[in-house]
């Protein structure tokens, strides 16, 4: 097989939006085209894995009580601890955000096989807040009004409006990410109305991406 076809994606796509925003369907719309998707939650999960040396830091600062009875992270009462206190999100990301970024980069530029779609995406809710999106070529944003999202969520989860606020107000403030983005899918209709604006994405990035390798 020709070296070329190996070769790196020529486009990455930031996919971000806040909780709530559909960010992950669109996602699975991607997916569905065939598009190699990286979900930075995923990573970040995947190295906080029980045993590994980012969890016992963690059980180390915060206590037995943030694992589970397997071992494994209890992710929703850490997250509980985090959102109310600045000084113990800060550490966390210090903590984290290294081993994600290098695990995502490895990813996003690995070998791809020769039918792949020529880009791929890096899906994470703190794209921008976390300098995530210095990795990526062009940004896309799932975007829904802060009502419609705790609506959403409150729905999907059953979390409290309050600590649903809280994520909320941890993240980038909305209009931040609308003016960094470069491409923008309102997400306040149908799950269908959102697919067919993926749809239409994915044969604009697969020309981008065609024009970029020329």
């Amino acid at each position: 097989m020709k070296e070329a076809e190996h070769a790196a994606p020529t486009l990455i796509i930031g996919l971000t939006g806040g909780i709530g925003s559909g960010k992950s369907a669109a996602a699975e719309r991607f997916i569905e085209h065939g598009v190699t998707v990286i979900n930075a939650d995923s990573v970040a999960r995947e190295v906080v894995a029980p045993g590994s040396p980012a969890l016992e830091a963690i059980a180390e600062r915060f206590g037995l009580a943030v694992l589970q009875e397997d071992g494994s992270l209890n992710r929703a009462k850490l997250r509980t601890i985090v959102f109310s206190n600045e000084a113990d999100r800060r550490w966390l990301e210090h903590l984290t955000h290294p081993l994600v970024g290098e695990i995502i980069h490895q990813r996003l530029h690995a070998p791809q096989h020769e039918q792949d779609p020529p880009y791929r995406i890096l899906e994470s809710p703190l794209l921008l807040e976390s300098g995530q999106h210095e990795r990526v070529d062009r940004i896309l944003l799932i975007d829904v009004p802060k009502p419609l999202q705790i609506e959403r969520v409150i729905t999907r989860d059953a979390n409290s409006s309050v600590q649903i606020n809280k994520i909320i107000e941890s993240q980038m403030h909305r209009d931040e990410k609308l003016a960094q983005a470069d491409d923008i899918v309102d997400n306040s209709g149908s799950l269908e109305s959102l697919f067919a604006a993926v749809d239409n994405l994915h044969t604009t990035y697969c020309e981008m991406a065609d024009v970029h390798s020329n």
